[in-house]
């Protein structure tokens, strides 16, 4: 055995022994002290978890696309970890000579450390513990390891000589096992610094507004002199006159032991502490006041994590790992993108009104949400009486917590004429549409009821009855030819359709239908059900990407705290419609919106304005459900797809009016227009002549 290898041993062992003796001086009988036992002084052969491979908590931080502008975070305790050589000198200096002068010559636990407060115990009837930096790591790793219950998080901090035993022990192995520079950058990353900041990073960013790396000589020795007392010395929230005196005695402590000149150190005891001081935003409501519409897409995220599996078992437990797991979440906001689409929804209604215009912007392809706006303030701060307006915190873009959604109308015969394509039957299918046409669906009254089978009508005579094939039908909505195709094609292979292109059946009377009565459910075509505007706009993309259907998703990618990227934030998508059922589905589409068809079939529309000023090819539909009640726009290219609903969240009885859709539709195209303005324009691919003009056996992906 070598000379420095018994050094060690001799140093385990007195530090056990007095660290013992000078704890248990403080707190224990003395028949107590001597009964200790070296043996349960000694180095532990194992270290736990917390301690091994530590996961203390960290905040997550929300992206807008571009990976840069933050949105907002999400955290328990704000804290980034980052690494040691990431810290300036300075402050890991500063660090040392605050809390342990000796640490770069003890082996976890300083002897004459210890030696010195088993005097002081004994002589001033103080108590001074003698607790290392490692010593304090290993206190504050356990007390917040996640994975511990709160009885064994409390048992790490109880004061007691067991305690402090096992710190020493954990503290002592740990030396054996890991360098000092990677122990004092862990105690770097765990330390509280107050003002709610966990870790020098979040610390420097909450008092500086800088980096660790960036940090003075000032700022590092006021940072330093926090950790004694957080909440104390905090000199935001706290005295600033203690935090003042705590950096003088850090600066002195650094000059005493030669890690700064005493010059340097009366020089930054002479600065003021010019704070800068900059708080984190935590969850929805702190996204920045200026960007106040991110919060519905904020809002929809937090829904979308919750569902995650791979987050954990219960919602409870997926906001536990989001708050604690120190994710890098890139979303798919387009800052760009949403600030005209708030803009744009203004046009359609103020703010002031129970009215309301949820519109959702969706990339064909890969379901990304590049934008969720709506004419309201997020927040709950309403007038009395006024459940949704000015403002809200209810999802009445993409619909969940109470919101089922809206009627849309006459959008939904895109899922009529989806599945008489799939059946087989071709886009020139014609049939004399007449101005009522009686169905054999049953119909418990009301107006469209014709001795009890449903008998829709079409709402202008001269411009919509008639010989009519699918491009001019769904052009001029004639809602006698798809009562017809939906008769031809079965009502149950309309909602089949709907539901396979991502339409969610929110209220519970829609659900019911759907699972037990779609047969019978003729009037769905004509959109009878609740969705949503993100629902609309993710089908009309699925069209547009010919016949790949993605799940909406608010992520571009996630990566972990250790820069891994998780698979939970890649793309879901697959195929669902034969792609030439799709591409004639889109060419019917150019229609409604005054595009024309590949085969120059279009022959009027409901929006003919909104091609022409887009000047790029566009297909879409318009939608007005029963008397008018809701109105809606849909409209699509080959890169990008918006839908807007008009209509009153909190009384369906309020009927919107047609006239709404005068501003619907250019507002929709400036949203359009303004995201596309600096891509390429892409064309439709036509669909061959096949699905155009001849009947065939049906047509599926598979």
């Amino acid at each position: 055995m070598n000379r420095a290898h018994l050094d060690k041993v001799f140093t385990v062992l007195l530090a056990g022994v007095l660290a013992g003796l000078a704890l248990a001086a403080a707190a224990l009988p003395a028949a107590l002290v001597f009964g200790l036992g070296v043996r349960n002084l000694m180095p532990y052969t194992e270290l736990p978890e917390a301690l091994k491979a530590p996961q203390p908590a960290q905040r997550s931080n929300l992206y807008a696309d571009d990976g840069h502008t933050l949105i907002t975070s999400f955290y328990v305790e704000d804290r980034v970890d980052v690494p040691v050589g990431e810290v300036a000198p300075v402050m890991r200096d500063a660090i040392v000579a605050a809390e342990d002068a000796r640490f770069y010559e003890h082996h976890g636990v300083d002897v004459r450390g210890v030696a010195r407060a088993l005097t002081a115990n004994r002589k001033e009837g103080t108590r001074q513990g003698a607790s290392t930096l490692t010593m304090q790591y290993v206190r504050n790793a356990l007390a917040g390891d996640p994975r511990l219950t709160e009885q064994q998080r409390a048992a790490a901090t109880e004061i007691t000589a067991g305690r402090k035993i096992r710190e020493m022990r954990y503290a002592l192995t740990l030396e054996r096992r890991i360098g000092k520079d990677e122990i004092l950058g862990r105690y770097l990353n765990i330390a509280y610094f107050g003002a709610g900041a966990y870790g020098i990073a979040a610390a420097s960013k909450r008092y500086f507004s800088t980096t660790p790396d960036r940090l003075t000589l000032g700022q590092a020795a006021m940072l330093a002199g926090l950790v004694r007392a957080p909440d104390h010395d905090d000199p935001i929230n706290g005295d600033s006159g203690a935090a003042l005196d705590r950096r003088a005695y850090v600066l002195d402590r650094m000059a005493e032991t030669g890690r700064v000149s005493p010059a340097d150190a009366a020089a930054a005891k002479a600065t003021p502490l010019n704070l800068k001081p900059n708080a984190t935003p935590n969850d929805c409501a702190a996204v920045p006041a200026g960007h106040n519409d991110w919060g519905f897409f904020c809002d929809w995220f937090t829904q979308w994590w919750n569902a995650q599996p791979a987050f954990g078992k219960s919602v409870d437990e997926r906001q536990r790992t989001l708050r604690r797991g120190g994710w890098s979440i890139v979303s798919s906001l387009n800052p760009d993108v949403q600030a005209k689409a708030s803009e744009q929804v203004r046009t359609i209604y103020p703010e002031t009104i129970a009215r309301a215009a949820p519109t959702a912007v969706v990339q064909p392809g890969s379901g990304r949400v590049l934008a969720m706006a709506v004419n309201r303030g997020y927040g709950s701060d309403n007038p009395d009486g006024q459940q949704n307006y000015p403002n809200t915190v209810n999802q009445l873009v993409a619909g969940g917590g109470g919101i089922v959604g809206y009627q849309a109308g006459s959008t939904f015969k895109l899922f009529a004429l989806l599945a008489a394509l799939e059946a087989g039957m071709p886009l020139d299918t014609e049939f004399d549409a007449p101005r009522v046409y009686v169905t054999k669906y049953p119909i418990d009254g009301g107006p469209a009821s014709c001795g009890g089978r449903w008998c829709p009508a079409n709402a202008n005579t001269y411009w919509m009855d008639g010989d009519r094939d699918m491009w001019d039908a769904f052009g001029r909505s004639v809602n006698t030819y798809f009562a017809w195709l939906t008769e031809r094609v079965g009502a149950d292979k309309v909602v089949e359709m709907a539901e396979r292109l991502g339409i969610v059946f929110r209220a519970p009377q829609d659900a019911g239908m759907a699972r037990d009565g779609a047969a019978n459910w003729g009037p769905f075509t004509l959109g009878v059900s609740a969705t949503t505007p993100l629902d609309l706009a993710n089908a009309y993309a699925t069209v547009a990407a010919e016949g790949t259907w993605c799940r909406p998703t608010p992520v571009t990618s996630i990566r972990d705290a250790a820069g891994r990227r998780v698979a939970a934030g890649d793309t879901d998508c697959r195929q669902v419609l034969d792609t030439e059922v799709a591409r004639a589905a889109a060419d019917a589409s150019r229609c409604p919106v005054g595009d024309q068809s590949m085969y120059r079939r279009c022959a009027g529309g409901t929006a003919e304005e909104l091609a022409p000023g887009l000047r790029r090819p566009l297909g879409g539909k318009t939608g007005s459900s029963e008397r008018n009640a809701t109105e809606t726009v849909v409209a699509f290219t080959p890169q990008l797809a918006v839908a807007t609903i008009a209509a009153n969240p909190d009384d369906p009885r309020d009927a919107v009016g047609g006239g709404v859709q005068k501003r619907q539709i250019p507002a929709v195209g400036r949203i359009l227009a303004w995201a596309l303005r600096d891509q390429p324009v892409r064309d439709f691919v036509p669909p061959g002549e096949a699905v155009a003009f001849h009947h065939t056996t049906p047509r599926t992906t598979d």
